[in-house]
């Protein structure tokens, strides 16, 4: 698996205090990207919180998840949460080191009470005894909360930052937009009473190490959810349900359960997101098709970074952002001149570099600028690298709805029939088009639209 190192730094850590008007959750800032470019330490927001009990089991329900391995248990090496201000709302997001579960955390603005909430993105400091404090807060007393650090403080400061330097697999990038593209593709299936929630949360198991392997699927019912033998119209897979275990953290204070789901094709294991209505905020967890299936190799990316056109177009989308809470591919569409599809394959590449998420709740796209380098996820894409070389080494041959790849000793036949590409290697045989294009499709479609291949690898 290829790694780097992210460095964080940040000018102290993140912490718990009183004070005077109660008790002061200081959020700490790394580096991050703002509408004033760059910035060592951004401030996003500061005044009180509606709910603070909620919030604060809310921000360690995605910390929970920064920390776990759902899959093959090691120690957690954890990259601490982002945070986006959207202007009208903050957003924490994390992923799993397993690059299974991807949790966010919406305080929306009837959630925040104080100064307008800025714009931007960058990482937060969630240390051990801040989450031991944050694990105390049993009533709802005043709390203050700061993102980003006190500008005076920050100027009469001279002791030393705190640095963390956290290993940061190329998959869990390739995760964020992975996760980003399968829920543009949900529906809402379901939504529960918080009585209906609690009991069907409640009755999940909490551990892995007996859970059960294979796909699972609920469907609505008048009491809430019931598992069902067979993925009927309507049902939503439940891919390892001990991985839901984070929303236990706010569950007491939960309004509404909503689940999401794409429609049931062929009875395959599908992703699934379980997002908990709290007062001013919302939890959400999307899980991958299964628990020993990470969310960057399900390739629903690669037909958007297979065209040059794409390219072109996600610079030109890419002006166009300015940290909206909701992006919409039509509006975009009028600003910028091309059709709402080529605007949806620009919002998907974009995602490869973190620079869009997607909301189930307000079905739009949002932006962000995830601190990432935004051409890694294509050069560290397997798949894409391999079609790439093939396009570009002229191994690709094309003979109507038929193409002939050459790949080592062998050639591998490509066919399209109503749009869908199928090939005779053993990656379609296992999967089926399921988890997105083989290489030598991939590498069929780059020389029927013409990409710039020449040379092998961009």
């Amino acid at each position: 698996m290829t790694r780097s190192v992210q460095a964080l730094a940040y000018a102290r850590p993140s912490a718990l205090e009183s004070s005077q008007v109660g008790a002061v959750l200081g959020l700490e800032t790394a580096g991050g990207l703002t509408p004033r470019g760059a910035e060592a330490h951004p401030r996003f927001f500061a005044g009180f919180l509606s709910a603070p009990r909620i919030a604060a089991r809310g921000l360690l329900a995605v910390a929970d998840v920064a920390a776990a391995r759902y899959y093959q248990r090691a120690l957690p090496a954890s990259l601490d949460p982002v945070v986006t201000g959207n202007g009208d709302r903050l957003r924490f997001e994390s992923f799993s080191g397993c690059c299974g579960v991807y949790a966010r955390l919406d305080v929306l603005q009837e959630g925040l009470d104080g100064e307008r909430t800025g714009h931007g993105t960058t990482n937060v400091d969630v240390n051990n005894p801040l989450r031991d404090a944050l694990s105390r807060i049993t009533a709802d007393d005043p709390l203050h909360l700061r993102v980003g650090p006190d500008e005076l403080a920050v100027t009469t400061l001279d002791g030393p930052v705190v640095e963390k330097k956290v290993p940061l697999p190329d998959r869990w990038l390739r995760g964020f937009a992975e996760a980003q593209v399968a829920s543009a593709g949900f529906d809402l299936r379901a939504e529960l009473t918080a009585a209906q929630a609690v009991a069907f949360l409640r009755s999940l198991p909490r551990g892995s190490g007996n859970a059960a392997r294979g796909a699972q699927w609920v469907v609505a019912s008048g009491s809430g959810l019931r598992p069902t033998t067979r993925p009927v119209p309507g049902a939503v897979c439940l891919p390892g349900p001990e991985r839901l275990v984070a929303l236990q953290r706010v569950l007491r204070h939960a309004t509404a359960l909503r689940v999401y789901g794409p429609p049931v094709a062929d009875g395959a294991a599908a992703a699934s997101a379980w997002e908990v209505v709290l007062p001013g905020m919302r939890l959400t967890l999307t899980l991958s098709p299964d628990s020993s299936r990470g969310f960057s190799g399900e390739g629903g990316v690669l037909e958007a970074l297979a065209t040059d056109d794409a390219a072109s177009d996600a610079e030109l989308v890419s002006v166009l952002l300015a940290w909206e809470p909701r992006i919409e591919p039509a509006s975009l569409a009028e600003q910028s001149g091309l059709s709402t599809e080529r605007v949806r394959a620009a919002l998907t590449r974009l995602g490869t570099a973190g620079r869009v998420g997607y909301d189930l709740a307000d079905a739009a796209y949002f932006h962000r600028e995830l601190p990432y380098d935004a051409d890694r996820a294509e050069r560290h894409n397997p798949r894409l690298v391999a079609a790439r070389e093939l396009a570009g080494a002229g191994a690709v041959t094309l003979d109507g709805t038929l193409a002939s790849v050459s790949s080592g000793d062998r050639r591998y036949q490509v066919r399209e029939s109503d749009g869908a590409l199928t090939c005779t290697c053993q990656w379609w045989a296992d999967y089926r088009g399921k988890r997105g294009p083989c290489k030598h499709a991939l590498a069929v479609t780059m020389v029927r639209r013409g990409a710039t291949v020449a040379g092998g690898v961009r």
